[in-house]
């Protein structure tokens, strides 16, 4: 099972969240969450205006033996607004744009869409249930 929370954060709002968004999904294999500003393709929905997350920016997808999988998917730019990064305890790493990493197995953390030209951020929990 991988669980997913989502809070946005605008430091014009003095660092009030503009909302918590969970969403979960079993460890089959081809299961697939997304994260993005289209209502219709993504389980997590941003607000409209953050156009610094693309339509869909993550997507989350479980391969086989139950491993998951995150990708910054391209969007239609060819240099994104954002950057993403993992944080899983102590450790961070930023994400290369149309990247891939693997979650770790029973373990939690937070991804990270930080906008480039503003206070803003997208932050996705997630915690890994073996």
């Amino acid at each position: 099972m991988l669980e997913l929370t989502m809070a946005t954060v605008s430091a014009a709002d003095e660092g009030a969240t503009a909302g918590m968004l969970m969403a979960d999904s079993p460890s089959d294999t081809g299961a697939v969450l997304r994260v993005g500003r289209d209502g219709a393709m993504c389980r997590l929905v941003t607000p409209e205006d953050w156009l610094f997350v693309s339509r869909v920016h993550l997507e989350f997808l479980c391969g086989p033996e139950g491993a998951w999988q995150v990708t910054w998917l391209r969007g239609s730019q060819p240099e994104p607004s954002s950057e993403v990064r993992l944080v899983v305890g102590e450790y961070a790493q930023l994400l290369a744009y149309g990247g891939s990493v693997t979650l770790p197995r029973g373990g939690s953390g937070e991804i990270v869409i930080q906008d480039r030209t503003g206070p803003r951020s997208v932050n996705v929990g997630f915690y890994h249930e073996v």
